[in-house]
């Protein structure tokens, strides 16, 4: 006697409560990392060539070099800031302006520069990240920082001029409590710590993670604030989107 087979078992579809729970758990979830622990950040110099370009769009984590937070802390990997990390902070120099710059120096570190070369509490460093694709010509300022006294004619802030002779020891400036000094990658057009000072620590907004997105984008757009300049470039973004997307960036790892 054949053995009498169990009918198949209909999967439930599917309700429209379930569907609707399930994406507004996903909407709830992506606001929350956008709002709390991502953040969109467009790159506006050429100071962190070949590692960043002009144009390149980054999602910057905001929580990691935040501080620790009880029912947060299990969750997220907070860390301090490390020599070497590149952080966006907002400009010392220009109130409301972000900038992105690598870190050469924490807290109690002995920096100088002798003929274009970092040396950091009395070492040589290796960089292999640095590119020199600015204007070549010598600049004794920028090449041997802090041996050569800053001047408005080395473009260094008249508050920085000031300042920066306290933290002077030697042939090294030393980087105080709660700051950082950072510089560009792009190392003979950035200007960085050597001309604005060092970057407070509470400046800090984030790591850039990776670039999502990468526009062919000119010079100094980011000073372009007029309402018709905005159209105008927005109206260029829209038409040249395929031609001048920089495709090869996206998703490219920040380090």
């Amino acid at each position: 006697m054949a053995k009498k087979e169990n009918p198949p078992v209909e999967k439930q579809s599917e309700t429209t409560v379930e569907f609707l729970a399930s994406l507004a758990a996903v909407l709830v979830t992506g606001l929350f990392i956008i709002t709390f622990i991502l953040q969109a950040f467009e790159i506006p110099s050429s100071s962190m060539e070949d590692t960043l370009l002009i144009g390149d769009h980054v999602f910057v984590n905001r929580e990691q070099f935040a501080p620790r937070t009880r029912w947060m802390g299990p969750l997220l990997p907070y860390r301090d800031i490390k020599r070497g990390d590149i952080v966006v902070f907002l400009s010392p120099a220009e109130p409301g302006l972000y900038v992105v710059k690598r870190i050469m120096g924490i807290p109690g570190d002995r920096i100088h520069l002798r003929d274009g070369a970092v040396y950091r509490n009395g070492e040589k460093l290796n960089e292999p990240y640095v590119m020199h694709k600015g204007p070549l010509f010598y600049d004794p300022y920028r090449d041997n920082f802090p041996a050569v006294p800053a001047s408005d004619a080395y473009n260094v802030s008249p508050a920085w001029q000031l300042q920066m002779r306290t933290f002077i020891q030697g042939d090294d400036i030393v980087v105080p409590k709660d700051s950082y000094f950072g510089m560009g990658d792009n190392r003979d057009v950035s200007l960085d710590s050597r001309y604005w000072g060092f970057i407070p620590k509470e400046n800090v907004i984030g790591r850039p993670m990776f670039v999502y997105w990468s526009f062919n984008t000119p010079p100094d757009q980011y000073r372009h604030t007029d309402f018709s300049e905005r159209i105008g470039f927005l109206v260029h973004v829209i038409v040249h989107f395929f031609d001048e997307t920089r495709w090869r960036r996206t998703f490219r790892i920040v380090q």
